[in-house]
């Protein structure tokens, strides 16, 4: 074997490294990207958050407890929002919208709100709402977490079916096709 074969077979292989670990890169995030695809399909995760989140109870703004398990068993659209947060502040009179022209037909919305106490009073004093409200604190961010809001952006909107599972999930603002699409499915 000659100097020019021995040179040639030396730069080979770190070129051949190369190449296997950008395959094995790309099949594990491949792999990652499977996964995180089939943990957001609706239904498809969240089991246990939800059966955590029907366990909960949170006080009102108004006073009083919203005990989640007295909502269990029908459509529940659940809002994760905040005073200082303008799309979310923005979305929730077509939330409201949304509740009052869909409670007849067995649809429950709770607005869980992921701020000061005494903000979210303030606020519902000048925009009062037809929906109850929960006063979350920090802690919703954790359950909108465990719920698939796994950027912690607000808002984010579940939608639980009437058997309690996640159907939907929306982070950032909703809209009129969502809620439609939602409403149509329940």
């Amino acid at each position: 074997m000659d100097s020019a074969t021995t040179v040639q077979t030396a730069s080979a292989s770190p070129s051949r490294r190369r190449i296997l670990q950008i395959g094995v890169g790309a099949a594990a995030a491949l792999a990652g990207a499977c996964v995180a695809w089939w943990k957001w399909q609706p239904g498809a995760t969240g089991a246990d958050a939800a059966d955590s989140l029907w366990a909960m109870s949170f006080d009102m703004p108004s006073g009083g407890t919203l005990a989640m398990q007295s909502l269990r068993g029908r459509p529940l659209l659940v809002n994760f929002w905040a005073t200082w947060c303008p799309p979310c502040v923005d979305e929730l009179p077509l939330i409201d919208s949304f509740f009052r022209e869909n409670s007849k037909k067995s649809w429950q919305v709770v607005g869980l709100a992921i701020d000061q106490p005494s903000a979210v009073r303030t606020f519902l004093q000048r925009i009062p709402l037809s929906f109850p409200i929960g006063l979350a604190g920090l802690e919703g961010t954790e359950l909108a977490r465990s719920l698939g809001n796994t950027s912690g952006g607000l808002p984010f909107t579940v939608v639980l079916g009437a058997d309690g599972r996640v159907r939907q999930r929306r982070i950032g603002r909703v809209a009129p096709s969502d809620l439609a699409l939602w409403a149509a499915q329940a």
